[in-house]
């Protein structure tokens, strides 16, 4: 589902009427893009799938995934695959049981993904019992597969490094003080985030 793009500008908007340093940010670089990804099962195991690898090797893997398991990788077709079929597709041991452990919860409906908590911090905490997905990969699934207008993902290099730019400041800011300095821009820090990698290369900024 992701943010749309009406509503990234319209947060952006709201920030800006109070933060001149993003206003004049908005006016050199312009709106971003939305960033939208799939809800479900399957967009989560292909956080697992990419992990510490290149975009064309994850879609290489994927590939060779779907051709052994079918269409989107069935929970239930990936548990009961052979491990040497699985690693003959480019799947290392450690992501073998990262994608098991995704599968298992979702076989046995101990997760589910179509009805998360509402809270963020609740539903970040129904995400990080799949082994493997850690609190970036959980807040970055709510973002752009879900929408969910107020994460902050303070851990990402890109975003520390965008609202540095943003700001003007001297340096980097690390992930306690880029947590705090967007206190302020709540419930819209999902469209400030989103602006930030926007922001990240922008030779405007």
């Amino acid at each position: 589902m992701g943010i749309a793009a009406e509503q990234i500008e319209q947060g952006l908007d709201a920030i800006a009427a109070t933060e001149p340093a993003l206003a004049r940010a908005l006016e050199l670089c312009g709106y971003p893009e939305a960033r939208i990804r799939p809800k479900g099962y399957a967009t989560l195991l292909r956080t697992i799938v990419g992990q510490q690898v290149s975009v064309a090797a994850a879609s290489s893997v994927w590939n060779r995934l779907e051709a052994l398991l079918g269409p989107d990788l069935p929970p239930d077709a990936l548990l009961a695959a052979e491990f040497d079929a699985l690693r003959g597709c480019g799947l290392s041991r450690q992501k073998q049981g990262y994608a098991r452990s995704l599968c298992e919860l979702v076989v046995a409906g101990t997760l589910d993904l179509d009805n998360l908590p509402e809270d963020d911090e609740a539903a970040i905490a129904e995400l990080v019992r799949i082994k493997g997905i850690g609190r970036w990969s959980a807040e970055i699934y709510l973002l752009f597969a879900e929408g969910r207008p107020d994460i902050w993902p303070a851990g990402d290099l890109a975003v520390q490094v965008g609202i540095g730019k943003i700001l003007r400041l001297p340096e980097r800011p690390n992930e306690k003080d880029t947590r705090a300095l967007a206190q302020g821009w709540r419930p819209h820090r999902g469209s400030a985030a989103i602006f930030t990698w926007h922001c990240y290369n922008n030779a405007a900024l």
